[in-house]
Formats: structure tokens, sequence, C-alpha cells
């Protein structure tokens, strides 16, 4: 005869097995129960309120981003900045 542990088959099958604890009253899985619907409540509050913050911080950079002016320069990256005067290695026109 093999031994098949309870908690392996409810590991691995869920939707069929569930592991059912003995010597607790129905008040104290209850109150187990609304424990961790509310510990399940906080951690959903602070994930709205981290994505909230992420979203205010990404449209906070995309309106730095509208409101910066950028001068172009031909031939320029647009990283580079614009030189205040001819290089003095240029010769010629």
């Amino acid at each position: 005869m093999t031994a098949v542990d309870g908690y392996w088959l409810a590991e691995l099958g869920p939707m069929f097995y569930s592991v059912k604890e003995t010597g607790k009253s129905r008040s104290d899985g209850r109150k187990v129960a609304l424990e961790h619907l509310k510990t399940m409540e906080r951690e959903m509050k602070e994930a709205e309120e981290l994505i909230k913050r992420r979203k205010e911080e990404a449209e906070r950079d995309a309106e730095k981003e509208r409101n910066r002016s950028v001068i172009a320069t031909p031939g320029r990256a647009l990283e580079q900045k614009t030189p205040r005067r001819t290089p003095s290695y240029r010769f010629g026109i």
C-alpha cells in the first residue's frame, strides 16, 4: 500500500482536492478568512496607489518632454549642443 500526502494533492490539484484542518471551529475559520480578506484588500489598495503614482510620474515626465525646447542644427545629433564658434581645425570655407 502507498501513502499519499494530502498537502501534495491539494498543491497539485487545488480544483479537485483541498486540505481540511481538523480541530478548528467555524468561528476560527471565519476569523482566519476575514484576516486573509483584509490582507488582500490592503495589498490591492497599495498596488492601486503604486499604479496611480507611476502613472502620475509618467504624465509629469511627458509634460516636461513636451515643454522642453530643442534647437535642431543640421548635421548634428539631437543630444549634442550647438557649438559656440567654428572649430579652429576647419580651414577654408
